[in-house]
C-alpha cells in the first residue's frame, strides 16, 4: 500500500492540520508534540535561500485553513508555528491578496486562548453568511487528551477591509462529539451549505473501525444550534481516519464554478477527503440525495485508496472555495517538506502552498481538470520558444535562455504512431502507478516513450527530476502514464530524505496522437499539470549542483518512436511578493 512508499519519510504538519509523523518507518502521534530542543536553536539560524521558492507562497520563515473571497480580497488562513520551522505553538496565520499570486502577511487571526481551544487551534473552513457575513468555523482541542470541539469565530470589525482581528464569542464550542465519536479524531468542518429547506449543514471528518465517514450537523438559520445527523453523509470501510473534508457542486455544462450552496440542475457533487494513512488527497464525483441527505459515488469513481486523487505527489490537506468575483472554484493545497527536520531547522523554515488552481469538471464527468490560475502569468518575464523539434530515441534538447530554476514551461508532443507503445504487463494491474513509474523510469528505454522534460538538471545529469509521459497498450486501449521522478533529484544521501517516484495516469484521448505537459518549476518544487491538468504531480526536491544559474532545462525522448516538440514555450519567472 502506498504507505509503505514513505516508510524513510519525516512529516511535518500539512496547512489544514496535523495528523502524524512518520520516522523512519514509525507512525509517532504527534499532534501536540513541542520541540523545545530545536524551538531555541532557530533564532540563531539564519533563513537559507539556496531551495526558498521565489513565488509559490510561504512566509518569510518559520513553519506553515479556510480560504475565502470576500469583498474584493482573497484570504489565506494558514497554520504557521511563528517560533520555528517545525510543529508547535500553532496559529491561524492570516495572509490577504487582491491576485491569488503576491501576498500580505497579517497579524494571526485565531491562537489558542480560551478553554474551548486552550490547546490548539485545528483546521477549519470559511462561509459566507446572508448578509455578506464571513464566519470561520475550527476545531480547537480542549485538553491533553486532543479532544476535539468545533467552534467558530467572527471578524471584529466589519469595515476592516482585511478582517485583520476575529472573535471567538464565549458561546462556543457550537459542536461537542457524542458518545458514539471518538473525540480525538473528529475535526475539520467543511465550508457551510444551506439546503432547500432553508436549514446549514456541514461536515466533519472522523473514522470509526477503520471506516472513514464524514458526520453531517443541521443548524437552522442562525448558524448557532448545530444538531448531528441520523447518519453520516457518506462513509467507506478501509480508508481509516478522513481529514479535511470537502463537499461541493461542479457544474456539467461548463467550467464555471459554483457556489456552495448551489441546488439547481445539471449538477454533480464532488467529496474530496484527506486519507490520513495514505497521506494523498482522494475524491469522487457523485450524487447528493438532498432529501436523504446522502452521498452516491458514480460508478466510475472508486471509493478508496486506488480511487482519483487531486494531485498524485506531494499534495494534502487541501481546501476549494468559489471565487464569486470571477465566477470561479479556486482549490489550494499544500506541500510540506520531503527532507530531515534537523536540515528544515537549519534552513529556517517549512512548507509551501502549491499555486492556486482553478478546478472544474471534465467533460467526461469522470474526473475534474485542474489549471494553474490565470494571475501566475503576470509573473512571466523572459521567453523562448522551440517548435517542430524532432528527438529521435536517446536525443535531447536543452532550452536555453531563460532562468531555469525559476521558470513556467508549456509544451506539445506529439508522434507519428502508437505502434511502439509498449504492452502493459498484467502483473502492473494491481500496482500503484508510482510503482510502475519506479519500475520504467526514465532512463529505462522504451517504445512509445519515456519522453518530457528533465528539469533542474545539471549539466552532466548527476541531478534531474525528470518528468514524462509513457505510453502502454493493454489489450485493445492505451494507457497513458505520467511520472515526476525524484530518485535523482539530489546527490543528498540523508537515509530519510524522501525522493519518491510520483506518478498517476492520464485518462486521454490520443487521437490527436498529442500530449501537452506545464511544469512550474521554482527552485525546490516542480508541479506539473498533464493533458491540460487532468492529472497533476507535485514533487518536493532539494538538489546540490542544481540551483540558482547552476541549472539546465531539458526536453528528451529515450523511446524508439521520434517524438516531436511541436510547440515548447518557456518562461523565466519574477518572484512573487510573499512578505
Amino acid at each position: 500500500m502506498d504507505i509503505l512508499r514513505r516508510s524513510s519519510s519525516l512529516w511535518v504538519l500539512p496547512i489544514l492540520l496535523l495528523c502524524f509523523f512518520i520516522n523512519n518507518g514509525v507512525f509517532v502521534d504527534a499532534s501536540h508534540k513541542v520541540y523545545m530542543h530545536l524551538q531555541s536553536t532557530t533564532s540563531h539560524v539564519d533563513v537559507s535561500k539556496v531551495h526558498r521558492t521565489g513565488y509559490h507562497f510561504q512566509p518569510p520563515k518559520n513553519w506553515i485553513n479556510g480560504p475565502m473571497y470576500y469583498n474584493g480580497v482573497y484570504h489565506l488562513f494558514y497554520q504557521y508555528n511563528p517560533k520555528g520551522a517545525i510543529w508547535g505553538n500553532i496559529v491561524w496565520a492570516h495572509s490577504v491578496s487582491k491576485d491569488l499570486i503576491n501576498w500580505i502577511p497579517l497579524e494571526p487571526a485565531i491562537y489558542p486562548s480560551k478553554v474551548f481551544d486552550k490547546y490548539g487551534t485545528w483546521s477549519g473552513s470559511a462561509t459566507i453568511l446572508p448578509g455578506n457575513k464571513p464566519v470561520i468555523l475550527y476545531t480547537g482541542i480542549v485538553d491533553a487528551n486532543k479532544t476535539q470541539v468545533q467552534n467558530y469565530a467572527i471578524p471584529a470589525d466589519m469595515s476592516d477591509p482585511y478582517l485583520r482581528k476575529w472573535i471567538k464569542p464565549d458561546n462556543n464550542p457550537l459542536i461537542v462529539a457524542d458518545k458514539t465519536i471518538n473525540k480525538s479524531q473528529f475535526r475539520d468542518p467543511t465550508t457551510a451549505w444551506m439546503g432547500r429547506d432553508g436549514n446549514w449543514r456541514i461536515l466533519v471528518g472522523s473514522v470509526r473501525n477503520h471506516r472513514g465517514k464524514v458526520i453531517m450537523y443541521k443548524s437552522n438559520k442562525n448558524f448557532m444550534k448545530w444538531t448531528k445527523a441520523k447518519h453520516p453523509l457518506h462513509s467507506a470501510q478501509g480508508t481509516g481516519n478522513w481529514e479535511c473534508p470537502d463537499f461541493f457542486p461542479v457544474s456539467l455544462k461548463n467550467k464555471d464554478g459554483l457556489d456552495t450552496s448551489y441546488n439547481g440542475e445539471d449538477i454533480k457533487h464532488v467529496l474530496k477527503v484527506s486519507f490520513d494513512v495514505t497521506r494523498f488527497d482522494h475524491y469522487t464525483i457523485g450524487t447528493y440525495d438532498t432529501k436523504k441527505d446522502k452521498y452516491f459515488p458514480d460508478n466510475t469513481s472508486i471509493d478508496g485508496w486506488k480511487g482519483l486523487r487531486l494531485d498524485y505527489g506531494n499534495y494534502y490537506a487541501s481546501k476549494t472555495f468559489f471565487d464569486s468575483g470571477k465566477n470561479r472554484r479556486i482549490l489550494l493545497g499544500w506541500a510540506n517538506e520531503s527532507d530531515t527536520v534537523d536540515n528544515d531547522v537549519r534552513k529556517g523554515w517549512a512548507g509551501v502552498h502549491p499555486i492556486p488552481r482553478k478546478i472544474w469538471l471534465d467533460s467526461s464527468g469522470k474526473q475534474l481538470v485542474q489549471w494553474p490560475v490565470q494571475e501566475l502569468e503576470t509573473l512571466r518575464k523572459k521567453k523562448v520558444q522551440l517548435n517542430n523539434k524532432k528527438l529521435n530515441k536517446g536525443e535531447k534538447v536543452e532550452i536555453k535562455g531563460i532562468t531555469v530554476a525559476q521558470a513556467d514551461v508549456e509544451v506539445i508532443f506529439s508522434f507519428a504512431s502508437l505502434e511502439k507503445a509498449e504492452p502493459f504487463d498484467p502483473s502492473w494491474a494491481d500496482l500503484y502507478a508510482q510503482d510502475v513509474c519506479a519500475i520504467k523510469g526514465s532512463t529505462v528505454q522504451g517504445g512509445l516513450g519515456p519522453f518530457g522534460l528533465l528539469t533542474l538538471a545539471s549539466k552532466n545529469l548527476e541531478e534531474y527530476t525528470p518528468v514524462f509521459f509513457r505510453i502502454f497498450k493493454a489489450h485493445d486501449k492505451y494507457k497513458v502514464l505520467m511520472c515526476s521522478d525524484a530518485s535523482r533529484s539530489s546527490l543528498k544521501n540523508e537515509t530519510t530524505m524522501y525522493k519518491p517516484s510520483f506518478a498517476g495516469y492520464v485518462d486521454v484521448d490520443l487521437a490527436d496522437k498529442k500530449l501537452s505537459l506545464r511544469s512550474l518549476i521554482d527552485h525546490s518544487v516542480v508541479e506539473s499539470f498533464g493533458a491540460g491538468g487532468k492529472t497533476c504531480i507535485t514533487s518536493r526536491v532539494y538538489p546540490t549542483l542544481t540551483i540558482f544559474d547552476k541549472a539546465h532545462l531539458f526536453a528528451f525522448n529515450n523511446g524508439a518512436e521520434r517524438i516531436t516538440i511541436e510547440t515548447l514555450n518557456a518562461w523565466s519567472m519574477a518572484n512573487a511578493k510573499l512578505h
